[in-house]
């Protein structure tokens, strides 16, 4: 699938994939988060292409997660800052880092959080809202939601979510 099909999915994780499945538009995201917004500076601190940059930039605008501000008009040059949907990214970047902390680091965490209300350093868990116990997938229950159908990239899926078979 091309990411322009991942759109018309009937899947979240499907549609937001489309959006940020992408290494270098989760770095300039991670980036961003920690206070990086000039052009120049993302480069500088990813070591990337300028056109893969501007592609990610480009395409995290166009998806309304950040939002590009001219600061200097000769030469024209930019500040991107996150909206309030890029923002709402953090806990799927921090969930991330955490993954990549527990498995794919030997030296220990690149980086450390320290949760600034209670002072102290912090290991993001995705939690309930309502009782706020931790989801593991051994004590989640996936049911069908409104949006749900049966359709390409969802059918097997569908079928287990409601037992039927779409015929």
């Amino acid at each position: 699938m091309d990411r322009e099909r991942f759109a018309s999915v009937a899947c979240s994780i499907a549609r937001t994939s489309g959006v940020v499945g992408d290494p270098w538009a989760l770095l300039v995201l991670r980036d961003l988060f920690l206070g990086l917004t000039r052009y120049d500076e993302l480069r500088r601190d990813l070591g990337v292409a300028t056109n893969v940059l501007a592609d990610r930039l480009d395409r995290l605008v166009d998806a309304g997660l950040v939002v590009r501000e001219v600061y200097q008009r000769a030469p024209v040059r930019h500040d991107y800052h996150l909206t309030d949907a890029g923002r709402d990214l953090y806990g799927v970047v921090l969930a991330l880092m955490a993954w990549g902390d527990r498995h794919l680091a030997p030296d220990g965490p690149p980086m450390l959080l320290v949760h600034d209300t209670c002072g102290h350093r912090t290991t993001p868990v995705v939690a309930c809202d309502r009782c706020g116990g931790e989801l593991t997938d051994d004590a989640v229950t996936v049911r069908p939601g409104p949006g749900g159908r049966h359709a390409p990239g969802t059918a097997v899926l569908a079928e287990r979510l409601t037992g039927s078979v779409a015929g």
